[in-house]
């Protein structure tokens, strides 16, 4: 049955595989936004909360636009399970380091995915990444300003408030 399936589609096994580990990423990447919004909630932080908040949101819509590119070019899009997620962070900066380290990580995953294209010369897959690698650009610029945003203002009481603030800016 799967081989009647597969000359269905121009989507090789091997991308399919990979799209699905990424949207699988993405769903992740996803459920670590909320968890450190929510911390961050709870820690006082209700503006930089928001801004996570938001990215969470952005990162399931990331998700779903590679599901529904799967589907799309018949190919199989399997809903992924989601692990558990770090709920507790050491501070406020340290939500930050870990938010650029993934953002880094989908980078290189995305990066894999086009030149995984670029070998099997699926062409119109890597023509539906390039969204993504210039996203992640951005991804990864907002993920750094936070964490220099720390090296510039000092974290005391005012310091907190003002950074609370000025991460929440981030991206407008």
């Amino acid at each position: 049955m799967k081989d009647l399936v597969r000359l269905r589609t121009s989507l090789k096994e091997e991308i399919e595989i990979v799209l699905n580990a990424q949207a699988k990423m993405e769903a992740e990447a996803s459920q670590k936004y909320l968890a450190m919004a929510s911390w961050l909630d709870r820690s006082g932080y209700e503006k930089t909360a928001e801004y996570l908040y938001k990215q969470a949101e952005e990162e399931r819509e990331h998700f779903l636009k590679i599901f529904k590119y799967i589907t799309e070019v018949g190919g199989t899009a399997l809903t992924p399970t989601i692990g558990d997620v770090q709920q507790d962070f050491v501070s406020f900066k340290n939500v930050f380091e870990l938010a650029l380290q993934n953002e880094i990580a989908v980078t290189n995953a995305i990066n894999k995915i086009v030149a995984k294209c670029r070998e099997v010369n699926d062409y119109a897959t890597e023509e539906f990444m390039m969204w993504f690698v210039k996203e992640q650009r951005e991804e990864e610029r907002n993920a750094r300003r936070a964490l220099e945003l720390f090296e510039l203002i000092d974290e005391s009481a005012a310091g907190k408030f003002t950074l609370d603030k000025e991460i929440a800016k981030i991206g407008e």
